[in-house]
């Protein structure tokens, strides 16, 4: 049984209210209490008096390929390991084990493997996989992006429910393109197994976003990476996700995916409320600068940027702390708008708010400490510290 821990004077950033000077208590992997005032009794206690820290739900990155050295895609369960004992020194306490378009037996073994590592039970102090979004193979082969072109197929309802299948039930987003041809079926044939389809990697016009999104389809991938731009005549993917309400919107905010005005102007009208942040990241992340692989592809990585040697952006190496950081300083959102972006929001869509994305009585103890300059003190995973930064 995990000791119990107390988190005290430090600033609560609840659902609806922010505690000036707050306690939050722990116990058994659950949030115990919320309080104005030290409660007392705790087995540890984190004390942020005399400094200027700030309490926020544990982040949630549900689009994610890969981190320090590893990638979903490995197929191991050291990889999956190692993506989810680095995570918590950004911040992130749960993620979506993010495929890629690769061989059909290249996605089924990894998904087994996720099926595998999340049926053995997953350790405490580190990030907890919720289940997999899987990316492609059902793209347009002209928004590929970085996804290889050789293993794209068109959406088959026969080869994803074997999918899903052999994920033990665990496939929760699915990536797509839906004007190609039988897109449509296949989006509402995900909606009515509870599968959050999302329009990505698509030459889709408005039009026939809007006709995604009555089949069902609540969800864009990476918004303007990779999809149909805006023009006047047709707004294309990009204007689809600014304008309908019924979606939810990923961006990577590293300011090379899109820069940050592009950022502003999205966030302009999908707001706090339909916003997520993600970071696409692949297994650069958090290594140094050099060459890396992608779904058998050479990645160099140099200067914040992961390409392909034609030039093609291949996922990124951005940390969610640092999304978190870049938002606040070009847009100045309040707390309450930040935690929503980087957990609570994800945490509704995957139908999760229940156990996670706020800071109260009952939920998972999955929290961020951050100083103030939103660099990340403590994280913890199921109510244990699973990452200390090291003071000099």
């Amino acid at each position: 049984m995990a000791d119990s821990l107390e988190i005290i004077n430090v600033t609560v950033v609840c659902n609806n209210e922010i505690v000036p000077s707050g306690s939050v208590l722990l116990k058994d992997g659950l949030i115990e209490s919320v309080a104005e005032h030290p409660v007392g009794g705790a087995d540890k206690v984190i004390d942020g008096k005399g400094e200027r820290w700030t309490l926020v739900p544990g982040f949630i990155d549900v689009h994610i390929h890969g981190a320090d050295g590893h990638d979903v895609m490995d197929g191991t369960s050291e990889a999956l390991t190692g993506m989810a004992r680095s995570l918590p020194a950004e911040g992130t306490t749960s993620f979506l084990a993010t495929t890629m378009t690769q061989s059909g037996e290249s996605i089924t073994r990894a998904l087994k493997n996720i099926r595998e590592y999340m049926n053995t039970g997953q350790a405490g102090r580190q990030a907890e996989i919720l289940g997999i979004h899987l990316e492609g193979p059902f793209l347009s082969i002209n928004k590929a992006g970085a996804q290889p072109h050789e293993h794209i197929i068109p959406p088959s309802t026969d080869q994803f429910d074997r999918w899903q299948e052999e994920s033990g039930g665990q496939i929760r987003l699915v990536t797509l393109a839906p004007e190609i041809p039988g897109g449509l079926k296949f989006i509402e044939h995900l909606t009515g197994q509870g599968v959050i389809a999302s329009i990505g990697h698509s030459e889709a016009t408005f039009d026939q976003v809007e006709e995604a999104v009555d089949a069902g389809a609540r969800h864009v991938t990476h918004l303007y990476n990779q999809m149909s731009g805006f023009h006047h005549r047709d707004p294309g993917v990009v204007g689809a996700a600014l304008l309908n309400k019924r979606l939810k919107v990923e961006m990577i905010v590293d300011h090379v995916h899109a820069r940050p005005e592009a950022v502003q102007l999205a966030y302009h009208h999908t707001k706090a409320e339909r916003t997520i942040l993600i970071t696409d990241a692949m297994r650069a992340k958090c290594l140094p600068e050099g060459t890396y692989d992608l779904g058998g592809q050479q990645v160099d990585v140099k200067g914040g940027e992961a390409r392909l040697g034609d030039g093609t952006l291949a996922g990124s190496v951005l940390t969610l702390q640092k999304a978190l950081k870049n938002m606040q300083q070009h847009s100045e959102l309040p707390w309450e708008d930040l935690v929503r972006i980087t957990s609570l929001n994800a945490a509704e869509q995957l139908g999760l708010d229940e156990r996670k994305g706020k800071i109260e009585k009952g939920k998972d103890a999955d929290l961020v400490l951050l100083d103030e300059n939103m660099e990340v003190v403590t994280t913890i995973c199921n109510g244990e510290i699973a990452y200390q930064r090291e003071e000099s």
